[in-house]
């Protein structure tokens, strides 16, 4: 037999849609798609398919999509799961008929569902919950709206929901594994979760809770709280409102993302069912691959208009498109947010803002040519590195064209130049740590940039794997041997500053000798820099071999970094040349000549030196 979790875990992740699909030409008409019956060899649309399973309302045909593939191809109950498991990617392992063959998750969801009724008892039925009535009634949601969402609130007491929960038959080690409450060791006794927060339960796509979000009422962080992980709840693939918003978004033939609960509940509440959020995650693959499977032709970004919003709504862009999907950006009046905004006009005031929406690279173009990145070379540079990634993250090959021809309009840029610029490699770029007072205030940096896409690691975090890193060798005996022999700070301050190192703990300490006394005691110096730093710095100090030539190392160690940076600028000019004019080249060219002779004169550090502390 196949245990019936894994038949569970196969039914939600296949698209019944899609698998009939592959045998029946299906057409969309209203909440379903239709098509020929295959088991009458019906002529006519009379076979209609939705989330739930088919039906042929001529020959009376009817059941899930594991029927489907029974009747249709001919295989068992076993056969048709397997089929459909190897389509989504789930491997099917049938085990032993055993004594309880019920779906091992199902003792998560009861447990969930019980602490569900405890908190909306709390909220409506007990003195506790005031603050919290007071708080739903403030943002415009009476008791029957609330009931909707099955929203409800957790106590101040720590230990009020696990003995509820114990008398209803649920031990510890239930509510441990569902997440609702933590253990600490000096401390035998369970306490809950969540304290003093307005509760949102969290709904798989069938409709089972699979955890909670909590919003504090009181002062404190984090103002919102999740259900830890767990084998029911996982926050990287669990949309909020998913559950309700599947049939409406297919009908409707596009989904709305935003940020909140709230957000969700106010724009249902108005109509606009087809929406979810991803409760306080940036958009994740999973969330989006989930999102793809359900037909869903465009996707509407709805998040808040400050900075944070906005990055987050250019994160969620790539994804998005990375699964082929049509992305728009819906953007909203200053000061407001999906839930205050809908509060105010309405579906009506959704609906104008929504045909008013803008595709997510039109939206990035906009911050770029309002910030002026498209007035000089250099810039122009840079504003390609922030909209390549999106252009490559577009799965579509008709949006990629669009996307290109976008860019070559606007940067003068054309077409095959862009072509070879996506087909190299995409650039690394380097993270520099300049000193705190040295960072200038970036009015005009838009909300977005090359690394929206998952980030490079500023740099391994074994410390040792730094040295594979170019120059950073260089950097930390130069440090080193400052620190041995201060007479030499001076001269090294005026040829290089800390913004010129690449390792941040070592431009740190770098600055910090460069400002202070040449003899600054030690603990001093220590009290100036962070934990890391001071670790680092201590190491440093207690390694005294290979200073024989403090005044070879220090050079070498100097030329290497001023190396460095001769070097990424004429990298930079390589990258400049394709989007230059003939007199732009011509300059270009000139400089890079110089920059050539630079090098040239540094001559190349003998590496010895360097190695020499570790012989």
């Amino acid at each position: 037999m196949i245990p019936d979790e894994v038949v569970e875990r196969i039914r939600e992740a296949a698209d019944g849609i899609s698998v009939i699909g592959e045998y029946v030409k299906l057409k969309r008409v209203g909440n379903s798609y239709r098509g020929p019956c295959p088991f009458h060899h019906g002529k006519h649309a009379n076979f209609s398919v939705n989330d739930h399973g088919y039906k042929c309302f001529v020959c009376g045909a009817s059941g899930d999509v594991f029927t489907f593939v029974q009747k249709h191809v001919g295989v068992d109950f076993v056969e048709s799961v397997k089929l459909i498991g190897a389509k989504v990617g789930i491997e099917v392992t049938e085990v032993a008929r055993g004594a309880d063959d019920r779906d091992s998750r199902e003792p998560l969801w009861e447990v969930n569902a019980a602490a569900a009724d405890f908190f909306q008892s709390q909220l409506w039925n007990s003195p506790n919950g005031r603050l919290a009535r007071e708080y739903l009634a403030s943002r415009g949601l009476s008791k029957t709206e609330a009931d909707r969402f099955g929203i409800g609130y957790a106590p101040r007491e720590v230990n009020l929901m696990p003995q509820a929960l114990r008398s209803l038959g649920f031990d510890d080690q239930r509510q441990l594994a569902a997440g609702l409450v933590v253990a600490k060791d000096e401390k035998p006794e369970l306490r809950t979760r969540f304290r003093d927060r307005v509760i949102f339960p969290i709904f798989d796509k069938s409709d089972h809770i699979v955890g909670f979000g909590g919003r504090l009422l009181s002062p404190g962080e984090p103002k919102y709280l999740n259900t830890g992980e767990s084998a029911i709840y996982s926050k990287r693939e669990v949309l909020y409102g998913f559950n309700w918003a599947k049939q409406s978004s297919r009908k409707a033939e596009r989904l709305v993302i935003v940020e909140g609960y709230f957000d969700v509940i106010r724009l249902m509440l108005a109509g606009i069912t087809e929406t979810v959020a991803t409760s306080g995650t940036a958009l994740t693959e999973q969330q989006a691959e989930m999102i793809s499977k359900h037909q869903v032709k465009k996707v509407f970004l709805l998040y808040d208009s400050d900075q944070a919003g906005l990055k987050a709504t250019f994160r969620a862009g790539d994804v998005l498109l990375s699964k082929g999907l049509k992305v728009s950006v819906i953007s909203l009046p200053d000061g407001e947010d999906p839930d205050t905004y809908v509060a105010k006009t309405g579906a009506a005031g959704f609906e104008r803002a929504a045909a008013e929406s803008v595709d997510i690279f039109d939206r990035k173009i906009q911050f770029l040519e309002r910030g002026g990145w498209f007035s000089d070379l250099q810039r122009k540079r840079e504003a390609l590195d922030k909209l390549l990634p999106t252009i490559r993250a577009a799965a579509n090959i008709g949006t990629k064209g669009l996307y290109l021809a976008r860019v070559s309009e606007v940067a003068g840029i054309s077409q095959e130049m862009l072509q070879q610029e996506l087909a190299a490699p995409s650039r690394e770029t380097r993270r520099r740590a300049p000193r705190p007072e040295s960072v200038p205030e970036m009015r005009d940096e838009p909300p977005f940039s090359d690394d929206d896409l998952p980030p490079t690691p500023v740099r391994p975090p074994d410390r040792r794997l730094s040295t594979r890193v170019r120059g950073v060798r260089a950097e930390r005996e130069l440090v080193r041997v400052l620190l041995h022999h201060r007479k030499f700070i001076e001269a090294a301050a005026e040829r290089i500053g800390a913004d010129m190192f690449v390792d941040p703990v070592y431009g740190g300490i770098f600055a910090e000798l460069a400002a202070g006394e040449p003899d600054v005691m030690i603990d001093v110096l220590a009290a100036a820099l962070d934990e890391e730093s001071t670790e680092v710095l201590q190491e440093l100090v207690a390694e005294p071999g290979g200073l024989e030539r403090p005044d070879e190392v220090v050079n070498g160690s100097i030329n290497m970094l001023l190396s460095r940076e001769l070097s990424d600028r004429l990298a930079n000019i390589d990258r400049l040349m394709p989007l230059a004019d003939s007199n732009e080249k011509d300059r270009l060219i000139g400089e890079k000549r110089r920059l050539s002779a630079e090098i040239l004169a540094l001559g190349r550090p003998h590496w010895k030196h360097f190695n020499s502390a570790r012989s």
